[in-house]
This record gives structure tokens, sequence and C-alpha cells, in this order.
């Protein structure tokens, strides 16, 4: 069956960095567009960065500039390098990708950046 799992969240001091993982199984990984969405308390989850199958990447406006996504194929991961967070980026995250008109989630990662 698919499984997302993400792991590298934490507590981080504004401006400071984390790196994201999320490892696929129980599908194609290098078929398939992937993404990383967050949901902050309170808030619609949205759409933080997605990946194309050919390593093509988009970003919403607030990330554009301090987030990278990337895509390993081989280890079957996505990956979010997140660099400067700020306050307002505290939120759960999650990786995610469609088949078929579903959407697949992880179990999220939990994302607090504060003083």
């Amino acid at each position: 069956q698919v499984q997302l799992v993400e792991s590298g969240g934490g507590l981080v001091q504004p401006g400071g960095s984390l790196r994201l993982s999320c490892a696929a199984s129980g599908f194609i990984f290098g078929t398939y567009v992937m993404s990383w969405y967050r949901q902050a308390p309170g808030k619609e989850r949205e759409l933080v960065a997605s990946t194309s199958v050919g390593g093509s990447t988009d970003y919403a406006d607030s990330v554009k500039g301090r987030f990278t996504i990337s895509r390993d194929n081989g280890r079957n991961t996505v990956y979010l390098q997140m660099n400067s967070l700020k306050a307002e980026d505290t939120a759960v995250y999650y990786c995610n990708y469609r088949q078929a008109g579903r959407g697949y989630w992880g179990q999220g990662t939990q994302v607090t950046v504060s003083s």
C-alpha cells in the first residue's frame, strides 16, 4: 500500500533552516509529481512546492527564494530545504502525490519557528 513518511521537522529560530524528507513506497515514485503542503493552526492546507517527474519545480509566492524542493528517484524520497525561516512558516508540513484523481498524504511533520 501507499506510504508517505515525513521527517525532519522541529523547533527552529527565525532565520534558521530545516530540511524535510518524505520517504515514499507503494507506487512508482519516479512517474508522479510530488508536492509539499502545509497547514497552520486555524488555516486551510496550502500548497508550498511541487516537483515534476522531470525535476522542474514550482513554489508558492510566500516561499520563493527561501525553500527548495528536490527529489531523489533512486531513493524514492522528496525533500524540502527551508532557509530563512519565518514565524509564519510555522505549520504541519505534509508530503503529497495524486493518482487517478485521489490525493495521498503522509502523517505530517511539525515545523515551529520561534525564538
